[in-house]
């Protein structure tokens, strides 16, 4: 029997299982990583606010990546701590398409930010003499804006897609709300939707990742070519956004496989923890990685944590 999309008012996930008391365990887990997540984030957001010195091409966009990292973590802890205490693991269909819209606007956003700042690399180690013409403040600004205003059209347009779908179920088996799983859920034919994700990928993510490899492969070669001074620069200020750039992919490719895959014969823990993964490590692995690696940070933000200039 066909079921029309109105009547589906809520999803159910699928993934969830009784944990007994460990429910509260695990809450706390999940509620010192969310804290843990926020504090570092909004410290390295208010140290480069706060520090005229900070306020370089290279640090605006780790501001941008530090101000998606706290929205991509409020867009699934406060829902996971929810379902962790409830009995029954439901969410409207609005709170549902609410979610999906926060966490792939931070993936696309994360993906967008670490592009450009590759290419803010490339510009400052391959050019250092023309950098400060290249990446005026006018420039920045509007490359920042980008990297979230494309992410967010891309975003409306796949919601508007999924929306408009006539479902015959209601059943995601995920712990968090994902566009794909809804897609699965539709009655009829949704190429239309595959097409979008295709061509979106090909083009946006492709060229994203052409950008990321082109900037990479010339920065190398002037370190191989040039001083050790050009060296150690690439190294201090390359090694966090590299490490970043790994991890993040490696998370997006855990979803990827988990989310087309049948992995239903993989443990339910490994199959959870591989879905969460890009979600809840990238955000506590950047200002982590860009707290300690980075000279002027690391100093600032020693001074203001113990009290000391």
């Amino acid at each position: 029997m066909m079921i029309n999309s109105t009547q589906v008012s809520h999803f159910t996930f699928g993934a969830y299982f009784d944990l007994g008391l460990f429910k509260y365990l695990f809450f706390m887990i999940i509620m010192c990583f969310y804290v843990v997540i926020v504090c570092t984030n909004l410290l390295l957001i208010v140290v480069i606010c706060m520090n005229r010195s900070l306020h370089e091409p290279m640090y605006l966009f780790l501001c941008s990546l530090f101000v998606n990292e706290m929205f991509g973590s409020t867009g699934l802890f406060p829902f996971l701590l929810v379902q962790i205490l409830s009995d029954i693991h439901v969410i409207s269909v609005t709170f549902c398409f609410l979610q999906i819209f926060c966490l792939y606007t931070y993936a696309n956003v994360q993906f967008y930010n670490l592009a450009i700042m590759s290419y803010d690399r490339y510009l400052a180690i391959c050019y250092p003499l023309q950098y400060n013409t290249h990446m005026a403040f006018k420039k920045v600004t509007m490359l920042i804006a980008l990297t979230w205003l494309f992410p967010l059209l891309n975003i409306v347009v796949v919601i508007s897609l999924s929306a408009s779908l006539q479902l015959c179920g209601n059943i995601i088996d995920r712990s968090f709300c994902d566009n794909y799983s809804v897609v699965k859920l539709a009655c009829y034919d949704t190429t239309v939707n595959n097409i979008y994700g295709l061509m979106y990928t090909f083009i946006v993510i492709f060229g994203l990742a052409t950008v990321i490899c082109f900037t990479y492969m010339r920065i190398f070669r002037v370190c191989f070519s040039g001083s050790k001074q050009t060296r150690q620069k690439a190294v201090s200020t390359c090694t966090p956004h590299l490490a970043s750039l790994l991890n993040f992919s490696f998370g997006c490719f855990f979803e990827i496989v988990q989310g087309r895959f049948d992995m239903t014969r993989a443990p339910i823990m490994l199959r959870i923890f591989l879905s969460l993964y890009f979600l809840t490590c990238q955000p506590l692995f950047n200002p982590l990685m860009y707290g300690l690696n980075l000279t002027k940070i690391r100093i600032i933000c020693k001074s203001l944590v113990f009290g000391k200039m």
